[in-house]
């Protein structure tokens, strides 16, 4: 939103005073991810209270003199800056009328000023026991990224004369709410946030995403952030301040990132699957982020069993381009097509009314001068400036993160552009929907149901195995073959085989204890992984007794019947009629009471 600006001096002190600072006051309060920054945290306070969180900073104002700006300073009072410092702050302000219809929770505070919020932002700190929690979450890959993120300042306040070079914050989800891992640099080392914790340089510190709050001037139709939202960022880099506001570096900032940052992450109404499939039946490229765990290669595959997979990393400019060689009978150079493109070519034509994917695997580990060839065939849709892809041919490439890959490379930006973006992250729900599918071990099944995310991954650490959705997909094929739980430590590590183990060998209800009514009241006093155990040695009853295994599990709970019918079933058809006649049933009792 190109509306953002900053107020002039005279909106602040002058004959033109703001409403709002006549009664609230000039002083504003600095956000923790504005100290994180860089921003200066001041011993003064806002009107509000004399809490850390009303703890005032600086901030520009658009006025200019010779190489300063006119600010406001932490007593509220007006000061110079030079405009390429980066401790001061920034507090945007905008046309009411333009966000008017898109706010949310209006109110008026205590001294009668109407506040609203609007757009979102990285603001108030964790409190330490809660961000124990979430670098837990962190450092086990548990913890769901939104698919956005914010940008700022990299640069160290102290070096004046480097322009702007940013730095990306990822958004994570947890429970529910959003945040932003920061690891401090020097620019905050040593400062107090507003939960009393000092700064350490190199420490990782979490972030509160939350609403951004605005207070209006309705006479001015001026919309202005209650504190001040962000810092780091030079005013202009030039020393001699005498351009239009809306040429200086920070104005150029507020256009390019700030104002797009403040919009919410979208919520997902649609899958990962869905926005692969809508973007290649619209023939745009796709490209699947995540770890090389995630199922990046099966999910091609299920889209299209017949896809043309090339692996990047060990691949050739001859075996992506094809070669040139001599022929000695016409004294002339021909030119041969690679191998994958002969397959694409013939899996196209055999099936002319369908999509066919080639799939780009490990984009990222590829050498940059491989990058660029797969570059022109993904712009192109050509290879080697010769053959043209198939009308009905598709791209998808897939590539891990630079912070997961040691041989990663960072995809060049013209090849990002390209592609359509799909962040693949598989949640312990949507393993368990595909390991009902896939006939992944029953007790494995159970298992992860029953530990979550702590068993579906483990830490790697280098030395020994860790968990992963892939290892437990080669855990359950070994399971199957060998019957010998104890031969997974060699995929999963020793600790969570062991509680496997364990879990396997607890107190059960047999299913012929079941049939024959053979179990009484306290029996049934089974712990929840108890239970999950149970519901695993009832799936081989048969069709017929399946009314009494249900009567049974419905002692359980709903979560076990869902597990039971989910595993029992496996898209037999049978079996579907049976689950779908038995919840017919239930509905007509419950009409008739």
């Amino acid at each position: 939103m190109n509306e953002i600006t900053f107020l002039t001096e005279e909106q602040v002190w002058g004959e033109n005073q703001l409403d709002i600072f006549k009664k609230y006051g000039t002083k504003c309060a600095i956000t923790d991810f504005s100290i994180l920054l860089g921003g200066y945290p001041s011993n003064h306070y806002t009107s509000e209270g004399k809490s850390r969180k009303n703890r005032t900073g600086y901030w520009w104002t658009k006025t200019q003199y010779d190489n300063n700006t006119r600010a406001v300073y932490t007593l509220g009072s007006s000061c110079l800056f030079t405009v390429y410092e980066r401790d001061a702050g920034a507090r945007p302000a905008l046309p009411y009328s333009s966000i008017s219809r898109y706010i949310k929770n209006r109110a008026r505070n205590k001294k009668g000023i109407l506040e609203v919020e609007y757009g979102e932002y990285p603001q108030t700190i964790v409190s330490e026991d809660f961000a124990i929690i979430l670098e837990k979450a962190y450092s086990n890959r548990t913890i769901k990224k939104t698919g956005k993120s914010y940008t700022t300042d990299s640069v160290s306040k102290l070096n004046v004369n480097t322009p702007f070079q940013a730095r990306t914050h990822i958004e994570y989800e947890y429970n529910g709410k959003k945040y932003i891992r920061f690891v401090a640099d020097s620019n905050s080392d040593g400062v107090v946030l507003s939960d009393g914790r000092m700064i350490r340089y190199g420490s990782p510190y979490w972030v509160s995403v939350e609403p951004i709050k605005w207070m209006i001037d309705e006479k001015n139709n001026i919309a202005l952030s209650k504190k001040l939202i962000f810092s780091g960022v030079q005013f202009n880099r030039i020393s001699k301040y005498r351009v239009d506001f809306n040429k200086t570096d920070i104005k150029e900032y507020i256009d390019k990132y700030f104002s797009k940052d403040i919009m919410p992450s979208i919520t997902k109404k649609v899958s990962e699957e869905d926005i692969i499939k809508g973007a290649i039946e619209s023939n745009i490229s796709v490209f699947l982020h995540g770890r090389s765990s995630e199922g990046k290669s099966a999910r091609v595959k299920q889209i299209d069993p017949n896809c043309v997979i090339i692996y990047l990393r060990n691949a050739t400019p001859e075996s992506l381009n094809g070669k040139s060689v001599y022929n000695a009978e016409t004294g002339e150079m021909t030119d041969i097509k690679p191998t994958w493109l002969k397959k694409l070519e013939i899996v196209c034509e055999k099936e002319p009314d369908k999509n066919h994917i080639v799939f780009f695997d490990e984009i990222t580990n590829a050498l940059p001068s491989i990058q660029g060839i797969a570059f022109n065939i993904v712009l192109d849709k050509e290879v080697n400036g010769i053959w043209k892809l198939p009308d009905n041919a598709r791209i998808i490439a897939a590539g891990n993160e630079m912070n997961d890959s040691l041989a990663a490379n960072q995809l060049a930006e013209p090849l990002f552009n390209r592609f359509a973006h799909v962040y693949i992250e598989t949640t312990v729900d949507k393993w368990l929907e595909w390991a009902s599918k896939n006939n992944i071990h029953p007790a494995i099944y159970a298992y992860i149901a029953y530990r979550k995310d702590e068993a579906l991954r483990s830490k790697y650490n280098g030395e020994t195995p860790n968990a992963d959705p892939r290892k437990w997909e080669m855990a359950s094929n070994m399971l199957y073959k060998t019957g010998k739980p104890e031969m997974l430590r060699a995929l999963l590590g020793a600790d969570i085989t062991n509680e496997f183990i364990w879990f396997t060998k607890q107190k059960v209800i047999a299913l012929e204890d079941i049939l024959n009514d053979n179990y009484t009241e306290e029996d049934l006093n089974l712990n929840t992984g108890e239970k999950y155990m149970t519901v695993v040695g009832l799936l081989n009853v048969k069709e017929e007794d399946y009314p009494k295994v249900l009567e049974f599990l419905k002692k359980l709970g709903s979560e076990f019947i869902s597990i039971f019918n989910s595993l029992w079933t496996k898209d037999n058809e049978e079996r579907l009629e049976i689950i779908a006649e038995s919840k017919q049933d239930i509905k007509k009792k419950i009409r008739k009471i």
